[in-house]
C-alpha cells in the first residue's frame, strides 16, 4: 500500500505536540512505513556505539530520533506559521500541495 504523506523530504516543520512542541526545523528523512520523521536538530537522543571505522573511539553520540507525523505542521511559505495541507490541480494538471491557510502552493 502507497501511503500519501503531508510531509515530504526538505519541508520546514513545526512540532505540535511532545516535548519539542513550538521548535522548527527541516525534515531530513521520512519513515513511510512507520509514519515518523526525521527532523534537524529536534527529538537528539545519545546512542552508545562501538569503535569502527568511522567513529574509531567509539562512545556516546547524539543524534535525531524519529517524530510522528501527527505531531507535525508544515510551516507556510508565505506568513511562517504552521498550516494545514491540500492537494488540488495547478494549471498544469499536475497535483500540487498547497498551505491552507494563505492558499499559496507548497514547493
Amino acid at each position: 500500500m502507497n501511503k500519501k504523506l503531508h510531509i515530504k523530504k526538505g519541508d520546514t516543520v513545526c512540532v505540535i505536540a511532545g516535548n519539542e512542541r513550538g521548535k522548527s526545523g527541516k525534515v531530513l528523512e521520512v519513515i513511510k512505513d512507520k509514519d515518523r520523521a526525521i527532523v534537524e536538530g529536534l527529538n537528539m537522543i545519545s546512542k552508545h556505539t562501538r569503535p569502527n571505522a568511522k567513529n574509531p573511539q567509539g562512545g556516546i553520540i547524539k543524534k535525531e530520533a524519529g517524530i510522528h507525523i501527527s505531531n507535525l505542521l508544515v510551516m507556510d511559505p508565505s506568513k511562517g506559521v504552521p498550516t494545514r495541507i491540500g492537494r488540488r490541480r495547478n494549471a498544469d494538471g499536475k497535483l500540487v500541495r498547497y498551505a491552507k491557510k494563505s492558499g499559496e502552493e507548497i514547493k
